[in-house]
């Protein structure tokens, strides 16, 4: 079941990239901008509970698309670009296991435990 959720990954990356594409933005951009939905994890500096939220808001899936649908309505490229970066960010993320955090700590998602488990 984790192999098949981790392969429909890969078509919403390939939409992010797409919807990247035709928002007319170099791509030097996407380069620059891909991980900056990473910087969520500065909450597990206070504590796992608030690492975790912090990081579950800007690894959303369904926030991303309302905040890039609020930009593509409104015209407010900002948000329309912000929507694809933490959309194509969060497919990325979930390609490699790292899903949305538990308040346990960081390597408890909601796909399991980040890492090798022991047997």
């Amino acid at each position: 079941m984790k192999t098949i959720l981790k392969l429909e990954e890969i078509p919403q990356i390939i939409l992010g990239m797409y919807l990247f594409d035709k928002s007319g933005y170099p791509w030097w951009v996407f380069a620059a901008l891909i991980l900056t939905p990473d910087i969520s994890m500065i909450g597990y500096g206070i504590n796992d509970k608030v690492g975790a939220i912090l990081y579950n808001i800007f690894h959303h899936k369904g926030l991303a698309i309302m905040l890039g649908m609020f930009g593509w309505i409104g015209y407010y490229e900002v948000f329309l670009l912000a929507g694809i970066i933490m959309y194509t960010h969060s497919s990325i993320d979930r390609l490699f296991d790292f899903g949305l955090k538990q308040f346990d700590g960081f390597k408890y998602t909601h796909l399991g435990k980040i890492g090798k488990t022991s047997h």
